[in-house]
């Protein structure tokens, strides 16, 4: 029973002592400049968009229901999850 002890206070302690040094320990870095060559053109084309940007054209599905009227009353066009 007083080895269990000792163990449970070596372990205690070393926990302690361990969360001491992450707090108070300097585990900071000195900085350093670090200088690298990067080439930017590699010789690859970019590509050509084949349509200029534009706002995309809505799906026909939508289309659709944006433009038919609805029945009042109705939920037509309307998912219910319940």
């Amino acid at each position: 029973m007083r080895l269990l002890k000792l163990v449970a206070v070596l372990v205690l302690l070393i926990l302690a002592g361990l969360t001491g040094y992450a707090y108070f320990g300097d585990m900071s870095s000195d900085p350093r400049e670090m200088r690298m060559p990067v080439e930017l053109d590699l010789g690859a084309e970019t590509p050509v968009p084949a349509e200029p940007a534009s706002a995309p054209a809505p799906a026909p599905e939508q289309a659709a229901a944006e433009t038919a009227p609805q029945a009042a009353g109705t939920d037509a066009g309307q998912d219910d999850l319940d």
